[in-house]
């Protein structure tokens, strides 16, 4: 009985729908899209219900949110609607019916696929499905894994729920298939025009000189309910055209002449009392001539650890949970940061920033852009002038986010990867254990000091990351069950306990520097513009013969390339436009620099001043105590920092876009 009702029903529905001709097919995507889309906002809406109601304006998010979907579902009949006047008429009207059909079908199951993705995505990013969506499915190898270990239940649900939006869509679409054409050729040509332009007016859906984007609906001060208005095909279509117009993507925050630009630099480094000479290079804007501020024998050799998703909500004496131990004990034993902040929220970002000094930018990570893949200035390359060898070690797959490939281009001359582990003692879905990771390195080290050569060598550590894997024994478990960011850290820790333990019993503890350092902290989310608290992450120089210090000033990923060449003793001409520490007076405020998403922050002390596209900046202070940025009028010095803020949100997309952000050819 039900069999026999349902193709009656479509039956009915498509002969109401014959009024349209041969833009029914687009008729019965907006009628199918449009309740799909919003049932689905609704139900994102009520999850997150804390954090909407706290807005206090749901029901302009759900409006606004239909406008949003009709410029998506427009986007989608465009297509169509262009073809129509060649493919729909009375030669092609059956290969017409097909391709129309076979359109709405694939329409509707990518939306769907999007949608049913956006609750595990939100979970994880705080955002709807955006870029990491679009770069993540260039490496299936690892992702894949990931999923199915870390996100089953999801996986497997939304696989079925897709597969039950084509099958539904399929069996609708059936009657389609057998319609006769309602208007002729004449109407269909004549109407064509006018479909024309009101499908692109949709998607303009705007009268002024710029079309509607996600700016335009970012409504609240909290960034994931923003995304919440958009879909998530849209917030993907707006991911990857923003992708391909990367090279002046900073400029969404406002213009600003080159001159201007080195102007402001050049002020920002005054009021941090920096006394390192800018060389005038025309070729290389912010080529510094820098010297070190220690001095040895033979300048030492250097190691970063740079340890995934390590933010300070792991570290205790950081205000986090008390799941770093090891690294609490180390602490006393060097350089330790009480405000350092990440450039940004993702891997790329943080090795953009650790071994190159290069600024943030709305676009990729330079690891990932094609300018930067030779002759761009890396820890590697300012080093190697002075006769160093640098490594790339790591536990996973090396070419994953590109970074294989930029690392042999810029200066690095071995990369280690998990092909190069025999036995490991646990092997996870992102590659061999830290534990082993750091194995590897306590060898590797060894034996460039039986060589007596001089090294620097970057470990990258992956333990902690979703689906948390980690061998069986090692420590006490933080929590049940055992796969959580919080036990994964506590296992990441230990291996660092052991490692340094091995190191300072080795001859090479007294010839290296060594940094621990985050990428980013884990899931960076909040409802202010740019969450600073989930930027803070923890900091530690130690080896050699530093000694303990507390490096109370905010500062900034950047900052630790030229602290470290003061650190070894080695000086250099670079563009990097960090600070060296080692040279900066006490009690200065600091600074630091921070993307998130297209949200720009600049801080400087507790003032911080946010850039946001096609809006005015915000002016917030940031409260330390209680770990929150609160709103606040422009201060008598707002505008400058406006300025300097602006300055260096463009200055990485004018140096990168010019490649100018290199060593002088002596």
């Amino acid at each position: 009985m039900l069999e026999t009702v349902r193709p009656a029903f479509s039956h009915r529905l498509w002969s109401r729908l014959s009024s349209f001709g041969a833009y029914a097919p687009v008729a019965m995507l907006f009628l199918i899209g449009l309740p799909m889309l919003s049932l689905s906002r609704i139900a994102l809406m009520l999850w997150q219900s804390d954090r909407v109601a706290a807005t206090g304006i749901w029901p302009e998010m759900l409006m606004q949110g239909i406008r949003v979907d009709i410029i998506q579902l427009s986007l989608l009949a465009l297509p169509p609607i262009l073809l129509a006047p060649v493919l729909a008429t009375g030669l092609t009207w059956r290969f017409w019916r097909r391709l129309s059909a076979f359109w709405i079908i694939l329409s509707i199951g990518l939306l769907a696929l999007l949608e049913v993705a956006s609750p595990a995505f939100i979970n994880e990013y705080d955002a709807r499905p955006n870029r990491l969506f679009v770069e993540y499915l260039k490496y299936p190898g690892e992702v894949f894994p990931m999923l199915w270990n870390g996100f089953r239940l999801h996986l497997v649900a939304g696989s079925l729920l897709t597969a039950f939006a084509f099958w539904g869509m399929a069996r609708a679409t059936r009657p389609w298939l057998e319609r006769e054409r309602s208007w002729s050729n004449i109407k269909l040509w004549l109407t064509w025009p006018l479909i024309v332009f009101v499908a692109v007016f949709a998607i303009r859906s705007s009268v002024d000189h710029r079309p509607a984007n996600p700016a335009l609906f970012a409504l609240t001060g909290d960034p994931m309910v923003n995304t919440l208005i958009l879909n998530s095909a849209w917030s993907v279509t707006h991911a990857i055209y923003g992708m391909k117009h990367e090279a002046r993507s900073s400029e969404i925050y406002g213009t600003m002449k080159e001159e201007e630009i080195l102007k402001q630099v050049e002020a920002s480094r005054q009021l941090l009392q920096d006394k390192r000479p800018l060389l005038g290079d025309k070729e290389i804007p912010t080529l510094t001539e820098q010297k070190a501020a220690t001095r040895h024998e033979r300048p030492l050799n250097l190691v970063i650890i740079l340890e995934e998703s390590l933010g300070a909500t792991f570290v205790e004496s950081l205000g986090g949970i008390p799941v770093t131990p090891e690294l609490e004990k180390l602490k006393e034993q060097g350089w330790w940061f009480e405000q350092l902040y990440a450039t940004g929220t993702r891997s790329v970002r943080g090795i953009e920033a650790v071994v190159t000094g290069f600024p943030p930018t709305p676009a990729q990570a330079v690891v990932k852009l094609s300018l930067a893949q030779r002759n761009f200035s890396t820890l590697a390359q300012i080093l190697g002038k002075q006769g160093y060898e640098s490594e790339f070690i790591y536990g996973g797959e090396s070419h994953f986010d590109n970074m294989r490939a930029f690392f042999l281009a810029n200066g690095f001359s071995q990369v280690t990867d998990q092909n190069d582990y025999k036995n490991p003692v646990f092997k996870g879905s992102w590659g061999v254990s830290d534990e082993d990771l750091l194995n590897k390195t306590h060898e590797r080290l060894l034996e460039k000091q039986a060589e007596g050569k001089r090294s620097f060598t970057l470990v990258f550590t992956s333990s902690n990351h979703s689906p948390f894997e980690f061998p069986d024994g090692r420590i006490k478990l933080y929590e049940e069950p055992k796969g959580t960011d919080n036990n994964a850290v506590k296992y990441t820790d230990y291996a660092l306990g052991q490692f340094v333990a091995k190191a300072r019993a080795s001859d090479y503890w007294k010839d290296t520097v060594f940094v621990v350092v985050a990428d980013h902290d884990i899931r960076v989310r909040g409802d202010s513009l740019v969450p600073i608290e989930r930027f803070h992450i923890p900091g530690l120089i130690l080896g050699a013969d530093i000694k303990p210090r507390r490096v109370k000033t905010v500062a900034s990923q950047l900052d630790l390339p030229p602290t470290l060449l003061s650190l070894i003793g080695v000086d250099a001409k670079h563009p990097m436009i960090g600070r060296d520490l080692t040279q900066e007076p006490d009690g200065l405020p600091g600074r630091a620099m921070m993307q998130y998403e297209q949200n720009y922050a600049w801080m400087e002390g507790q003032k911080v001043v946010v850039l946001r596209p096609d809006k005015a900046p915000s002016h917030g202070t940031y409260d330390t105590t209680h770990k929150r940025l609160e709103p606040a009028a422009t201060p008598p010095d707002g505008q400058a920092m406006e300025q300097r803020a602006l300055a260096h949100a463009l200055l990485g997309a004018w140096l990168y876009r010019e490649q100018r952000y290199k060593l002088p050819a002596d």
